[in-house]
């Protein structure tokens, strides 16, 4: 069974390419279809009320055909929306008769100027130009044809002019539409970006929190079941370090999660909150590592002076660094050392666990969030395998550093 065409199908070599019909609109405005086409119906009957009065029903009777083909034109603006491109032909189709056939009032080709507006706006150029075109084409016809006077050719030349400055004019609107398409876009992407980078920053922060936590409680469990029939007291002490553990991560995932809060909407959360890990905590970070089997040396002084978020940097790559041996090294003994050449401190984790020859190294969710803090505050880190055994990372801070 033959299927018939459809729309598309029928428009395929029109519907593309030069030729395109134009962009169809969604749903505008309620009242903005009929705007034109009202405006335009009641232009044209005042023009016919004047003919009435100045001619009489002689001169109208005599144009009656082209004047309901240029009212036709008015109604055939609701085509736009859908069909900028054969709409302004149709419309055109049906006023040009009137402009060049007769010495009706020249309003009553209104729609004609709401055809080309309308039709450029929405991307039908091609359209609109050919139908000026053939206008223009049709003055040269009827000034060496039908025309006894130069005279005669003057109102459909002067129609074309205008139709041609109607152009410019939906060029223009098209022009400043488009730049408003752009600036909305543009600020949806901008606040995409954002609450992406808002995400990061949530999903870093929950990670560096509870990373730690979780491995420390993990471990003190593997030894609280491994010990709890033959040393009792291990398994009760291994108990309460897990205790003492959780609470603190929950508290600090309070902290966090009250900190979003009150940026985002400005209110206060009255949960207890821990203060923002600091170099000053330190010393008890190393000390819950050393506790899961795990001997922590600092060397060297954590630099004085650092902006709170420096600190906080500084604290979250050491505290992933360590809990990174704890879960994926052999290392017994590990160190953190800091220098400070008075432009930039220098942190380093290092550790004695063993690794494979040739083993590479797989950057996880850890070593990814490191590197962002790094950047955040204009520094670098790096991270690597040494050459007799162990892993290194290094986090190198600008002294003064800001977000970047």
């Amino acid at each position: 069974m033959m299927r018939s065409a459809g729309p598309e199908q029928w428009g395929a070599p029109w519907g593309s390419g030069p030729w395109q019909w134009g962009r169809a609109e969604s749903a505008p405005p309620r009242g903005a279809r009929w705007f034109p086409v009202a405006l335009s119906l009641l232009v044209q009957l005042v023009v016919i009320v004047v003919l009435l009065v100045r001619d009489g029903t002689g001169g109208v009777s005599a144009s009656a055909p082209l004047l309901a083909a240029a009212m036709l034109g008015s109604v055939l603006l609701l085509g736009l929306r859908r069909r900028p491109g054969p709409s302004v032909v149709a419309v055109a189709l049906c006023t040009f008769p009137v402009i060049f056939l007769t010495t009706v009032p020249v309003p009553i080709a209104i729609p004609l100027a709401f055809a080309v507006i309308g039709a450029t706006v929405r991307g039908a150029r091609v359209w609109v130009w050919s139908t000026v075109g053939a206008g223009l084409l049709l003055t040269v016809a009827l000034a060496f044809t039908v025309a006894e006077r130069p005279s005669d050719i003057v109102r459909p030349l002067v129609v074309m002019l205008v139709l041609s400055v109607l152009v410019g004019v939906g060029e223009a609107a098209r022009n400043r539409r488009d730049r408003f398409a752009e600036y909305r876009a543009a600020a949806v992407r901008r606040r995409q970006s954002e609450a992406e980078k808002e995400r990061v920053r949530i999903a870093r922060e929950l990670h560096d929190v509870l990373a730690h936590s979780l491995s420390s409680i993990n471990v003190q469990a593997s030894v609280g079941l491994h010990l709890i029939e033959e040393q009792p007291e291990k398994a009760a002490e291994a108990l309460a370090n897990i205790k003492a553990t959780s609470k603190a991560a929950l508290e600090e995932v309070r902290g966090v999660l009250g900190f979003l809060r009150s940026t985002v909407n400005g209110a206060d959360d009255d949960a207890p909150r821990m203060p923002q890990p600091e170099l000053a905590r330190l010393p008890a970070l190393v000390e819950s590592v050393s506790a899961l089997g795990v001997d922590v040396t600092l060397s060297g002084q954590p630099p004085l002076g650092l902006a709170q978020l420096a600190e906080l940097t500084i604290y979250r790559v050491v505290q992933e660094a360590l809990t990174n041996i704890t879960r994926h090294s052999t290392a017994k003994h590990a160190t953190v050392a800091f220098s400070d050449d008075g432009g930039s401190t220098l942190v380093t984790v290092t550790d004695d666990g063993a690794h494979p020859p040739g083993t590479e190294l797989v950057e996880g969710r850890g070593l990814l969030g490191m590197q962002e803090r790094a950047v955040l505050l204009g520094g670098t880190l790096e991270s690597g395998w040494l050459p007799d055994g162990g892993f290194r990372v290094a986090l190198r801070l600008p002294r003064g550093g800001e977000l970047s």
